[in-house]
């Protein structure tokens, strides 16, 4: 699941980067509301953070443009304005949840996760299981023919973006948004170069199996033989 976040403090990006892609998430960042505002109505995101106080376009703003654009995506403020009415203007031109800084990480952790079960944008899949592959959501673990097998983060978003795409044929444009985010480079081959590495790793063949290759359109997983 990817995750949107506008904020101008860069130590604090780095922190709240950090831990949402510990706990599985896909983040992107932007520096200031003008940015933000793009990316959260040109991206497929789950979920937006949004400061306050941004330079640019602020966050009030942004929020009330991208509410119009977007009327049911989730926002989470995080703002260091405290006060009751700052709260109520915040939930009142459309955000879902308002938390002030500072913060625990843990309790932004679980607004996220409530925010996004609440619009049912996360799914209850604990575990999947296709053939011989299974892959663990919760300890981040994946096991082929019950052997685990050690995958880097980037290969374990990937596997697990073409899981719950399964039998669906992802574009590597598809992959690389969702995957490597909005910067990406869309004459890159890293999404060749990960899914060899993927294949590699769990023992499967290079253009069937598992993961096949679908000429002139992109990669998709499926437990037929």
């Amino acid at each position: 699941m990817k995750i949107l976040l506008v904020e101008d403090d860069k130590q604090l990006v780095q922190f709240i980067e950090k831990g949402l892609i510990q706990a599985g998430f896909s983040v992107e960042s932007a520096m200031d509301g003008a940015t933000g505002l793009r990316m959260a109505q040109d991206m497929d995101v789950d979920l937006v953070i949004v400061d306050i106080m941004l330079p640019i376009l602020d966050g009030y703003t942004l929020i009330e443009r991208l509410r119009r654009a977007k009327p049911n995506l989730p926002i989470l403020v995080l703002s260091a304005k405290r006060s009751i009415e700052d709260k109520v203007k915040g939930l009142e031109i459309g955000s879902d949840d308002y938390l002030t800084k500072p913060f625990s990480f843990s309790e932004l952790l679980a607004r996220v996760k409530a925010l996004l079960r609440r619009a049912g944008n996360m799914r209850e899949d604990i575990s999947f299981k296709i053939g011989p592959l299974e892959i663990d959501l919760l300890a981040r673990k994946v096991y082929m023919n019950g052997q685990e097998i050690e995958l880097l983060p980037k290969e374990f978003a990937l596997l697990e973006y073409l899981a719950r795409n399964k039998g669906r044929v992802l574009t590597r444009i598809q992959i690389l948004e969702r995957i490597w985010g909005y910067s990406f480079d869309p004459e890159s081959n890293v999404v060749d170069v990960h899914i060899c590495k993927l294949r590699e790793k769990l023992g499967i063949p290079r253009k069937n199996g598992l993961i096949r290759t679908i000429r002139g359109a992109g990669y998709m997983m499926t437990d037929e033989d």
